[in-house]
């Protein structure tokens, strides 16, 4: 008899923001904002109290890392503006980001799960999956191992959903936050799933909530109850098909615990739009910076790259970009630097610039690639698209 699979999805809470909190404990309980390249770090007065700039007094044009649920109760969430949020929560408190005290609490958290149940799968800084059908116990206690694991690695609180795949667990994970368990059972499906908006199924993203919508599909129990044969009649067969199948809460997905990354990529926003020639200096800096940042990148994680790219977003937020496929693999900086130089060279560079990007993709382990960024020391070009 098929043992039924007990999937996690653990996501820790407001992480930024609770990783901010570990450092400014004097902050819980308020509306607290991360994010902004120009966000002025806290200081110490004469008296020895910290003072923390305010939401209101920022000038650029940042955007919201996260923010704790005391500011989400205002209606400042992740990804919105940081001036237009100034409007919803003037007195919040806002901090600049700090990934890497992010990425060293991401790592104490999934070794921290690891060490209890190791079937797991890495789906980014704050949230992993973690298959617990073969462990022994029963599944809330299972679910208060993780969360006491990493509470005591990190200090931090989690939210943990387990279903039978993964597509329910990512949905059941956000039921109770923050510091919450919700563990679905069978029968659960139509009174806990159904009645939600269609737009919690991982997958359905704003383009295609707004289609379901005009079809008078708001939840997803209305999306299990259409005809499949609507659906692919207004998403084409694979993604119509795949609607139907979801919100019956069918995912045969497996926990995978490794896979190869398709591309690496570093980017960049301006507090203020670049002209190629007039802020030629300054572009140069910020693209080579971006260039040896994403060789360090490749460098750690093992891989070579044979196909080099960059991205451009104009002032006017019209986005190029551009590629270029090379003889041989290379993970050297300057190397980079000069393929995206050549990239830099087929794009009209009129415009003023809002966003500089590089990415390296066609990636190989480094062990497998034959690449001569140890032999080949480049000279690299001085100016940007030089």
């Amino acid at each position: 008899m098929a043992v039924e699979r007990r999937i996690a999805h653990l996501d820790m809470d407001a992480f930024f923001a609770s990783v901010e909190l570990l450092t400014y404990p004097e902050l819980r309980g308020q509306a607290v904002v991360v994010g902004g390249r120009s966000a002025q770090a806290p200081v110490t007065n004469a008296q020895g109290d910290r003072e923390f700039a305010r939401l209101r007094d920022y000038a650029g044009r940042g955007v919201i890392t996260t923010s704790t649920y005391e500011a989400r109760a205002l209606g400042v969430f992740s990804g919105m503006g940081l001036m237009k949020s100034a409007a919803l929560a003037p007195e919040a408190i806002l901090l600049p980001a700090n990934f890497e005290a992010y990425r060293h609490f991401s790592r104490l958290f999934k070794a921290a799960v690891a060490s209890v149940a190791p079937h797991v799968e890495d789906r980014g800084i704050d949230e992993i999956y973690v298959d617990l059908t073969q462990l022994e116990g029963d599944t809330l206690t299972l679910a208060q191992r993780l969360k006491q694991a990493v509470w005591e690695a990190t200090g931090l609180t989690c939210s943990v959903g387990i279903t039978p795949n993964k597509l329910l667990s990512k949905i059941c994970s956000e039921l109770d936050k923050p510091n919450g368990i919700t563990i679905l059972k069978p029968n659960e499906l139509t009174t806990r799933i159904w009645p939600l908006a269609a737009k919690k199924i991982n997958g359905i993203g704003p383009k295609a909530n707004e289609k379901l919508a005009s079809l008078n599909i708001h939840t997803i129990g209305e999306l299990a109850n259409t005809p499949a044969e609507l659906l692919m009649a207004h998403f084409g067969k694979s993604t119509g098909a795949w609607m139907a199948q979801v919100a019956q809460g069918i995912d045969d997905r497996a926990v995978v615990t490794w896979s190869e990354p398709k591309s690496i990529s570093r980017e960049t926003t301006f507090e203020r739009d670049l002209h190629a020639k007039h802020d030629r200096a300054r572009l140069s800096e910020i693209f080579t910076n971006l260039c040896m940042r994403l060789a360090e990148d490749l460098q750690r994680k093992g891989y070579a790259s044979r196909t080099i790219g960059i991205k451009l977003k104009y002032a006017d937020f019209q986005v190029v970009t551009r590629d270029l496929t090379l003889p041989d693999d290379i993970t050297d900086g300057a190397q980079i630097r000069l393929a995206a130089t050549e990239c830099l060279k087929r794009v009209p560079l009129e415009q003023k610039i809002r966003l500089l990007g590089v990415r390296a993709g066609s990636l190989r382990p480094v062990q497998a690639a034959e690449y001569l960024a140890r032999e080949l020391q480049p000279t690299l070009p001085l100016e940007f698209g030089s």
